[in-house]
C-alpha cells in the first residue's frame, strides 16, 4: 500500500494505542460465536481482528479492520503490510493472550434492551 511516512506513523501509533488499551484491559475484545474474528468497540468504532486461526499458523495473513459505527469509512491494515505488518501481528498476539479464555458471544443476539430501544423510536 502506498502511503506517506506521516500517515504510516499515525497508523503505527493507532495500532500501538489499541495494543496498550488491550494490555491494560481498557479495551475488551470478544470472540463472535461462529466467526473467525475478534471484535471490540472503541470510541464509537468497531474494531475487527482476524482471522482467529492459531498463532502457530504463520501462513495465514491477519488484519485489523476499523470502521466508525456512524460512517461507511474504514481502515484495514494487514500482516502482509511491509510497514505495519509486524505491528498487526503484535496486536494479534496481545489480543489472543488477553481474550483466549473469553466465551464466544453473539453480538447480533436480540436482547430485551435492544427491543425496548427500537420500540421507543
Amino acid at each position: 500500500m502506498n502511503r506517506d511516512a506521516a500517515t504510516t506513523e499515525r497508523l503505527r501509533s493507532l495500532v500501538s494505542k489499541i495494543e496498550s488499551l488491550t494490555e491494560s484491559g481498557d479495551l475488551h475484545w470478544e470472540r463472535q460465536a461462529g466467526s473467525a474474528h475478534r471484535y471490540a468497540r472503541w470510541n464509537n468504532n468497531l474494531l475487527i481482528l482476524g482471522p482467529a486461526t492459531p498463532l502457530s499458523d504463520t501462513s495465514v495473513p491477519r488484519y485489523l479492520f476499523i470502521t466508525p459505527f456512524d460512517s461507511p469509512d474504514c481502515i484495514e491494515i494487514n500482516s502482509d503490510d511491509s510497514d505495519l505488518g509486524a505491528d498487526v501481528m503484535k496486536l494479534v498476539q496481545q489480543v489472543e493472550q488477553t481474550s483466549q479464555s473469553e466465551p464466544a458471544t453473539d453480538p447480533f443476539a436480540i436482547t430485551e434492551q435492544m427491543l425496548e430501544r427500537l420500540e421507543g423510536m
